[in-house]
Formats: C-alpha cells, structure tokens, sequence
C-alpha cells in the first residue's frame, strides 16, 4: 500500500456512515438550499448596492454571525484543533485578539467607510489618496491572497477531513460542494451569503459543543485535561530530542517573549496589527458590516460576533488538545514513518485532531452532524471568499477597465468571476493534496505576517492622519511588499526542519519570529509613507473631507431609514446600550485573558 494513500484506507475501513448519518447530511444540504434560495427570493439582486451589499438593509443578528463564519472556515476548525494538539492554548489568542479590534471596526473604520460612501476597501483608498495605482495594488493584491491563502487553506482542510473521515473521492465531494455553493452566491448575492452564514454558525456552534462534551468526559473533565496533555507522548520517539514532549507552557496563554513559540509580545503587538488588516481592511468581512441598516446594528453584530469568537478555545482548541492525549500515537508523533502511517504526512500529524476525534468519539447520527458541520464551516467561508472576491473585480478592476460598463454588465461579470474563481479553485486541488500538512496554520499566519502589515498601515494612516498622501502610500506599499515578499520566500525555500534535523534556516527566519516580524515591518512601512508624505506636496481638501477620524462628516445617518418607525430618541437609546454592552465585552476578554495568563 502506498504511504500517502494509507490514511484513508485506514479511517474509511472503519468509519461506515449509515442511514442516519446520510439523512443528517442530506437534510442539511436541502436545508442550506432553502434558504438560500429563500434570501434570493426576497432579497432585490437587481442593482449593485442590492446585489453586493443585500440593499444595506440587514439587521444585526446575521451579520454577527455571518462575521464569524467567515473566520471560522473549515481550515481554522483543523487548523486551531491541530495547533492546540501540537502546543495548547495559546493558539486560542488568534481568536480571542478579535475582540477589540471589532469593537475598532465598528466604533471607528465603518463610520469612515459610509461617510465616504463606499462599496470595495480599494475604493476608499482611491478617494483617499486619489490616482490608480494603489487601488489597482490593492484589488490584485487582495484577489491572489484570496485564491492562494484563503480558498487554498480552507479546501486543503476540506480535503484532508473527507480523506480521513469518509475516504470519499476528493475531486467528486469538493466539486459538489463549489458547485452548491456557487450557485446561491451567483443566484443570490450578499444577501443569500449572510442568511446562509446564520444556519452555518448555528450548526457549527451546536455539533462543535456536542463533540467537545463527549471530548471532555473521556477524560475526566477539564480538571484533568492539564494532566492528560502532559503525559500525551507517543510510543516511538527520536533519540536524543524532545520534540515528542507536550509544551511544559500548554496551559499558558502569556509565553516567554524569546523562546516560546507564540510570545506574548507577538500575540499583543503582531497579532493586533494582523487582525486590524483582516477585521478592519479586508473585503470579506467589511462588506458584511457596511450591508447593516445603522450603524447601531454594525456595533450590535461587532459585539455578537466577539462573543462568539470566545467559543473556539472551549470548543476547538481544547478539544485539539485532549484529541492529542486520547491518541498520542497518531496526534502527536514524531517518527516520519509513524506520521505517514496515521495521516500520509512525514512532518506530523496534528492537524487530524479534529477529524479523528469526530471518527473515535461521535456515535451514529452525530456523526453525520458533524460532518454536516465541517461541510458548513468550508462552505460559509468559501462563499464569503467568492462573493467579496467578485465584487473586487467587477468594481475596482472591471470598472477601470470599461468605465461606461453598465448595472446588467456588472452583475454578469460578478457572476462569471465567481465562475472562474471555482475553476481556479478546482485547479489548485493538485497542488494542495500534495502540499505539507503540518504547516497549515503557520503557513496561514506567516504570509498573512509577511503581506498584511503594510497594508493596515497604509489604512491606519489614511483615517487618522490628514497629512498622509499618495505618493507615500505607494511607496510605503512597495517596500513593505519587497520586505514582506523576501522573508516569505526565504520561509518557503527554508521550511523549518523536522524533529532530529539539523536547523539550517537563515538567521532572519530563526532569531525574529513572524509575529514580531509584522510589527517591523508595520514600523517600516509606516516609516515610508510618513517620509514619503513629508516630503512631497500635502493632500487637496477632497482626499480628506468625510475621509478621515478629524474631517467625519457631522450629519453621519447614526441609524433609521426612513419610514422604518426609529426616532432619534431611541437610536441614541440603542445606541448606549451597544456602548454598555461593548464595555461588558472587553471585561468579559480581559478576565480570560487574566484566568488564563
């Protein structure tokens, strides 16, 4: 038997899906189809506004969750479960970092980003900092990230998960999934997308709290669990390393700044400014917040979505972790031919915590709800991907290229993009079965580290500092991709070594770790464009008028369309409450944080 294909024929053996199961998964796929097709029906996908941004009309509760299943795809699900099997709980500050930098979208980006009356992030740099260039960066910038980082990651995740769970053939079940998937994004627009998402989160949260009950009694509870990952070390070891031993921090959010392998610096300073590029400036999840009706109802679904990204450390992370201390063997081994055995992977295994947990510990029925729920975490987030992506192009490249270009030409080329995406997409299979599973939350993390930080720097400029231009944001672009572009293709010519090998990476990559890293070159980039906007001519009163934190526009519609019952009286009334509400949040985050320093 060859070694890469061993996986599934081990796990499918013994994983035989029943009638109960196929029920499960054949309700929620007709489920997903109704409402999707139901949001289409009622939502007006006729006019661009209606069709990318479902009218700006939605309410809270769906955006909120909409925002978080975006995050949540089914590459997080394996990737956070396999990062907290290989290292504990420190992952989990990916997640829980979201918190103020929603509450930052909210509060401070989408009040700019209405005020100037934008549809895509490269069209408010465009009337920020004038000229082409930029936002034509930007949009390309943006749609290969996409491609490459995000639609890679999740259907790599996907893959792995039919390929141990089910031993179903990739190619049929994936495009089968694309094709349900592109055709209520295509069918309906933004609208469809969100209302989808709401089901997705429910199924997520509901069979993520199931698996994670039956994970913790198998252990005794979460009293045990500190114990149970300590003494999670498999029965064949490389002499003379120690790379088969649980991390003595696994229960430590707060890690040694030089040594461990997520300092706390890091995940404070690096994280935050990775996660103001993604909360803040990227399409997939602005979009959602400027398609609410007011600007209460962006706060109230910032707030529900912190809220719900707290649940991924007691439901996924830990999870991860006792997956590693049930099935040390397979989770948590270290000799290439042991990993090749369990999973088909020589570098390790821990990104199969997840799915083995589902195989070894959900009984008939669950078990199709579980599978039913990874399906709706790929799905949610391939369908944000796809619909955000199209709408970059058809209205920051096609535009560009076809400025007469018509309402009926721009929602045919939106729909014929998402086309192509899913052909890209499909394309890319080859590549991603072959690609290193070990690496998949770190190869996430580090091109987001390596791309992102010149680009919030450039957005965080432009909305709080007047005297920022375009000839600086260009330039502080350019050196920050040259920088960030170096170290990443040093990362994929030196990968890091495998247990018992000799580390052979360049200094650079060894002695300043990614997170760091993003701070540097945020530093830099930002360092360019203040350089850069001081020594070339000042922005013309347009570039900053309604643009920027100092020059918001004063009439700002703080809520109710018209004829929709709200007085002023009760939006300021709402409006405190998502100010009270924001405030309990954020003591919520601390005291975990603290409990679990």
């Amino acid at each position: 038997m060859a070694a890469d294909n061993s996986t599934g024929d081990l796990h499918a053996a013994g994983l035989q899906l029943n009638t109960a199961d196929i029920t499960i998964i054949a309700v929620y796929f007709a489920l997903n189809m109704v409402v999707g097709i139901w949001s289409s029906c009622q939502a007006s996908r006729n006019t661009v506004s209606s069709y990318f941004l479902a009218s700006r009309d939605m309410t809270w509760w769906p955006i909120g969750a909409s925002l978080f299943a975006s995050s949540e795809g089914s590459g997080l699900f394996i990737g956070l479960a396999g990062s907290g099997a290989a290292g504990g709980l420190a992952v989990a500050g990916f997640e829980w970092n979201a918190t103020y930098v929603l509450l930052a979208l909210a509060w401070v980006f989408v009040p700019i980003y209405v005020s100037s009356e934008i549809v895509t992030m490269p069209e408010y740099i465009q009337k920020r900092y004038g000229g082409q260039r930029i936002c034509m960066y930007l949009s390309v910038l943006s749609l290969l990230l996409s491609v490459f980082t995000k639609i890679s990651i999740d259907l790599y995740a996907g893959a792995l998960f039919v390929h141990i769970c089910l031993g179903w053939n990739f190619y049929l079940s994936t495009t089968l999934m694309l094709v349900v998937m592109a055709l209520y994004t295509i069918a309906g627009g933004l609208a469809a997308v969100i209302y989808t998402d709401a089901l997705q989160t429910f199924i997520m949260v509901v069979g993520a709290v199931i698996l994670a009950v039956k994970a913790f009694n198998q252990i005794g509870g979460y009293d045990q669990l500190e114990a149970a990952y300590a003494q999670a070390i498999p029965a064949k070891t490389i002499n003379n390393t120690t790379c088969h031993l649980p991390r003595t921090d696994a229960m430590h959010m707060f890690r040694d700044p030089y040594t461990a392998d997520l300092p706390w610096t890091g995940m404070t300073f690096g994280l935050t400014i990775m996660a103001t590029w993604y909360w803040c400036t990227d399409q997939v999840i602005v979009q959602r917040s400027l398609s609410a009706r007011d600007l209460n109802h962006v706060k109230a679904s910032s707030i529900l979505a912190s809220y719900l990204k707290m649940l991924p450390m007691g439901l996924i992370v830990m999870p991860g972790m006792i997956s590693r201390a049930l099935y040390p063997d397979d989770v948590g081994c270290v000799v290439p031919s042991e990993c090749l055995r369990a999973c088909g992977a020589e570098i390790g295994c821990s990104n199969i915590a997840y799915p083995k947990l589902i195989i070894e510990l959900m009984p008939t029925g669950l078990r199709g709800l579980m599978i039913a729920v990874m399906m709706a975490a790929l799905m949610s987030s391939l369908t944000s991907i796809f619909n955000s992506s199209s709408t970059l192009f058809t209205m920051d490249i096609w535009r560009q290229l076809r400025p007469r270009a018509g309402e009926r030409e721009l929602l045919l080329v939106g729909r014929l993009v998402i086309v192509v995406l899913i052909g890209v997409s499909v394309a890319w299979i080859p590549i991603l079965q072959g690609s290193n599973s070990g690496q998949l939350f770190i190869y996430m993390q580090s091109v987001t580290s390596s791309l992102a930080p010149p680009v919030a720097a450039v957005f965080v400029l432009g909305i709080f500092w007047r005297r920022a231009n375009e000839q600086g944001a260009f330039w502080g672009l350019m050196v920050g991709l040259a920088v960030g572009a170096g170290r990443m293709v040093l990362e994929f010519l030196h990968p890091a070594p495998p247990c018992g090998a000799p580390d052979v990476q360049p200094a650079l990559l060894g002695s300043i770790h990614y997170l760091h890293f993003a701070v540097a070159l945020f530093v830099l980039s930002s360092a360019v464009v203040v350089s850069g906007s001081l020594l070339t001519p000042a922005p013309q009163g347009a570039q900053i008028e309604n643009l920027t934190w100092w020059t918001l526009s004063q009439t700002l519609p703080l809520g109710a369309k018209a004829g929709d019952g709200q007085t002023p009286q009760k939006q300021a009334f709402w409006a405190r409450v998502c100010g009270f509400n924001a405030i309990l949040l954020m003591c919520v985050n601390i005291f975990f944080y603290a409990y679990f320093a």
